[in-house]
């Protein structure tokens, strides 16, 4: 199959990593206006760029006929542009998160997407941790019982510098609970079964980016907050980030209580560990694994294996051997819950989903 890029920054060299080991993908075009970007893209490619043809947008590779499918890790703002000639070839997409940055582009996208003879997919990476994978196949399988709630902890690195400082501004990004936080809410949706109804979102920038000017322009983007979503069938699900806490053991830990168990996932750790209930003063009874995570996998990017596994999903589902697994409804419904959170945030109220015209 053969893959176009656009947008060739450090995601799109950690997908181009990614291919160079996905069986039947071979890439034939990468797109970025940025001359220095695309130079990151052919050391990336090493001997492998002999017959990639570089571009300066979107428009041209579309117009190449040189690729059957196209991956968009361009900068949040510029997605829905840059989709636009990509539907109209008929291409096959995989576009990566968030899915715009605001509600009405996202529609734009959900509307355009069903009318394509192409796939569509929206890129979630942390659905596809093999930990993470695991602990959802564990609480959809009835380890915990009725799951209740639902916590994320993301502890984490500042975001890291950009082509153009884009992602200092929430204009371009969509804002923290968007661009980044979006992951997080699309695991909520997959692992509760259910919808969002309300949210609220305490959160602040108060650490990063505070002595950062950019042509009179200061970072306007949060860097630490609690959130909380409520859903439709009564689950209750929170989120803990805080992006100055990069000497944190573990990035993510996720936790899910049911009415039999808790069970707790620890990245890049790679523990789940599972507590049934045993009653007041009882012996506790934790068991606990470690899920391995394939080598070449995790030296290609970033997101602790995640991208090569979503790529044998998507390319499965080009070739009609699997399904969508994340459509761009789901990064729809991700951006919808970063914008109330957003939302949630500034106002420092809660915002029922109903206002986001969800």
């Amino acid at each position: 199959m053969r893959y176009g890029l656009v947008g060739t920054g450090m995601m799109g060299v950690e997908h181009l990593n990614n291919l160079a080991i996905t069986p039947g993908a071979v890439v034939t075009a990468i797109a970025d206006p940025v001359e220095s970007s695309l130079g990151w893209a052919r050391a990336a490619l090493g001997a492998r760029a002999d017959g990639v043809e570089a571009f300066d947008s979107a428009v041209a590779l579309a117009a190449s006929g040189r690729c059957d499918a196209v991956i968009v890790a361009s900068p949040n703002h510029t997605h829905r542009d840059i989709l636009v000639p990509l539907f109209d070839a008929g291409l096959h997409i995989l576009c990566e998160k968030p899915l715009a940055t605001t509600i009405e582009d996202a529609r734009w996208i959900v509307d355009r997407a069903a009318q394509t003879p192409g796939i569509f997919w929206t890129a979630m990476e942390y659905r596809y941790m093999p930990p993470a994978a695991a602990f959802i196949a564990d609480i959809h399988g009835g380890a915990i019982g009725a799951l209740k709630m639902l916590s994320i902890r993301e502890h984490r690195f500042p975001f890291l510098v950009k082509v153009g400082d884009w992602n200092r501004f929430a204009a371009n990004t969509g804002g923290t609970m968007v661009e980044k936080c979006c992951h997080f809410f699309d695991l909520m949706r997959l692992i509760t079964g259910s919808e969002p109804v309300r949210v609220y979102c305490s959160g602040s920038m108060d650490v990063n980016h505070l002595d950062e000017d950019y042509d009179g322009r200061r970072p306007d983007i949060i860097d630490n907050s609690f959130t909380t979503v409520d859903f439709a069938n009564g689950v209750r699900a929170m989120l803990d980030l805080s992006m100055f806490a990069d000497g944190a053991e573990n990035q993510e830990e996720i936790t899910a209580v049911g009415d039999a168990a808790r069970l707790d996932v620890f990245i890049p750790e790679g523990a789940i560990t599972r507590s049934p209930r045993v009653g007041f003063g009882n012996p506790k009874q934790p068991s606990r694994r470690v899920v391995e995570v394939d080598q070449a996998a995790l030296a290609a990017g970033s997101h602790h294996g995640s991208t090569f596994y979503e790529h044998q999903r998507f390319i499965a589902a080009v070739r009609g051997e699997g399904p969508v697994e994340v459509s761009a409804h789901d990064g729809l419904m991700a951006v919808a819950i970063g914008a109330a959170a957003e939302l949630s945030a500034r106002e420092h109220r809660v915002v029922d989903m109903g206002e986001m015209g969800i």
